[in-house]
């Protein structure tokens, strides 16, 4: 046995043996069984008040049942921790559980509240799932490397310090792919993390594991990082709701990642919930402990109750939405464009102006995106794995294929500075012609502004079958511009009504992979989400916009908030 097959038995059989025995239900799912969502009512490992407790999927019902103590935190951490493990049964979420230390935590706020009549803050006694990217102190965090296996972090990352600022709980972190950079979740210290709606199909990433425990309500609300889709992707997959901010609204410091030291297109952390208030709620609660203060990269930027009035969008009262039917690089799948369809009913129903989004050069930000992270992505995974020769795998399909991979092999070479100062140049005035582009459409929208929210796919199908999840431009384009948004659960596939549509004149050869990919019985009955997209640094208004785009399509029966 190598010694980084050695490293990762010994680190699953650790995270085995940290889960209490009584919680771990008696068989697992047959592998036949492709949707598992019904598992852990069936476990009879719940109670009927820890069911009753883990299906409030509203993260405000759920902090006030807590701050009246009509639930305690104790029994409230406990139901969360037993659903969160019947959940790794079934599709393989969970790399860390601390329970001694979440639930003497979860104790002393209830002595806390008992004694002092009052919460300790915003989130008192709710538990918070993290990817494992964020150090939690005393914790490892590995990032899918068996190499990084006994890296035990010596403080807590800044988010995590500000959410237990708040009241909240840390108490499981949640499985990402080798090295963070793929949308699928899989690597070879943990293995595969699953749909748990088809557990053939992916749970996307890299914040995936999050997903797929919150799908299972084994969380409420979860805390993702997002480079170039890594929240909006598992969350569209998984029926949940996720937030990407713009990248210096949330502290990342102590969130270990890939390409550290890039500046051009960073990762920006945010939520990903089981409702559209958790993402609100997650905000406000952060920002409220001013974490520009504990790490430089945040702007000193309040929770702006004004932005989440709409006062720059007609307060809300008549906006245009532009959507974007197709980015020119790959079709949508037919269920998504029912979607859109829906969508757009909705809005115009609701009295909202709704016109079509042309999109500019999205193609060229991606290959922008992707040439400036392969500028050093070679050396610095490689590093990551230089001491134990680890293999590093080349993609997420199921023969676990170690050859030279986008971010490792050839084409992934350093360059000189003066080069990278030119990506950065061609980025910035590409930035410039897109805020023109936008600028442009008021012309267009008959409110006098702008176009307030561009509405469109976040991935060109559902839930992909694993190792084919190819195209991401559908939210990398969104990171390479800084824009924040919005994902959020529309319907589900039907096969009947989803039909698979004649060839078209393909935009690309990848668009007609797509096309080819799509079965509408293998995808019957998985999620489908839309993304909505606004201004750097408008979290509150695209989260307002939100509301406003779900209570449309609820008023038309055809979605939920």
């Amino acid at each position: 046995m190598s010694k980084v097959e050695s490293l990762a038995v010994e680190k699953r059989q650790r995270l085995a043996d940290a889960i209490p025995k009584e919680w771990v239900p008696s068989s697992t799912p047959a592998p036949h069984r492709l949707d598992v969502t019904g598992l852990p009512r069936e476990s009879g490992i719940l109670s009927d008040r820890e069911i009753e407790i883990t299906e409030v999927t509203d993260v405000d019902t759920l902090l006030r049942r807590l701050a009246t103590a009509e639930w305690s935190a104790v029994e409230v951490t406990t139901a969360f921790y037993k659903r969160a493990v019947i959940a790794h049964q079934a599709v393989n979420c969970l790399t860390e559980v601390f329970v001694e230390k979440a639930l003497a935590r979860a104790a002393a706020l209830d002595q806390f509240l008992k004694t002092n009549g009052k919460v300790v803050g915003p989130l008192h006694g709710l538990p918070i799932s993290l990817k494992d990217m964020f150090n939690v102190k005393g914790i490892e965090t590995t990032l899918g490397y068996a190499s990084w296996v006994g890296r035990y972090a010596q403080e807590d990352a800044v988010i995590v310090e500000a959410l237990v600022e708040c009241g909240a709980i840390p108490y499981v972190k949640t499985n990402v792919p080798q090295s963070v950079m793929w949308t699928e979740t899989h690597n070879l210290l943990f293995g595969r993390t699953v749909n748990p709606y088809n557990r053939s199909l992916t749970c996307g990433g890299s914040s995936g594991g999050e997903g797929a425990l919150i799908a299972l309500k084994g969380s409420v609300l979860g805390v993702g990082t997002d480079l170039g889709g890594s929240i909006r992707i598992p969350a569209v997959y998984n029926g949940i709701y996720g937030l990407k901010p713009s990248y210096h609204r949330l502290p990342i410091h102590g969130c270990v990642g890939p390409l550290e030291g890039q500046e051009c297109v960073r990762a920006a952390a945010g939520p990903l919930s089981s409702s559209l208030s958790g993402l609100k709620t997650f905000m406000k609660a952060v920002l409220s402990t001013q974490p520009w203060f504990k790490d430089p990269s945040v702007v000193p930027m309040e929770w702006n109750e004004k932005l989440y009035a709409l006062e720059r969008h007609g307060r809300g009262e008549q906006l245009c939405f532009a959507i974007m039917w197709d980015d020119g690089k790959v079709k949508p799948h037919p269920p998504l464009q029912r979607a859109l369809r829906m969508a757009k009913e909705a809005l115009t129903a609701a009295g909202h102006t709704v016109t079509d989004w042309e999109p500019l050069n999205h193609y060229e930000f991606a290959r922008l995106a992707n040439t400036i992270w392969r500028a050093g992505s070679r050396r610095d995974i490689q590093s990551h794995v230089a001491e134990h020769g680890e293999p590093l795998l080349s993609g997420m399909g199921t023969d676990e294929d170690t050859s030279p991979g986008f971010f490792t092999g050839d084409g992934a070479k350093d360059v000189h500075a003066y080069e990278l100062w030119q990506l950065q140049n061609k980025l910035f005035n590409m930035r410039k012609a897109y805020l023109e582009h936008w600028q442009k459409t008021a012309s267009q929208t008959g409110t006098g502004r702008p176009v307030d929210a561009i509405i469109c796919p976040a991935s060109a199908s559902v839930a992909a079958p694993h190792g084919q999840n190819q195209y991401t431009n559908y939210t990398t384009v969104w990171n390479t511009l800084d824009y924040a948004a919005t994902v959020f659960p529309v319907t589900k596939v039907d096969a009947r009504v989803d039909v698979k549509s004649p060839p078209h004149s393909f935009h690309s050869s990848i668009d007609k992979i797509y096309h080819g990919m799509y079965d509408p019985q293998v995808f019957n009955g998985m999620p489908v989400g839309l993304q909505l997209v606004g201004r750097p640094l408008e979290e509150e208004a695209v989260l307002a916009m939100t509301e406003i785009v779900i209570q449309a399509l609820g008023k038309i029966g055809k979605a939920r908030l």
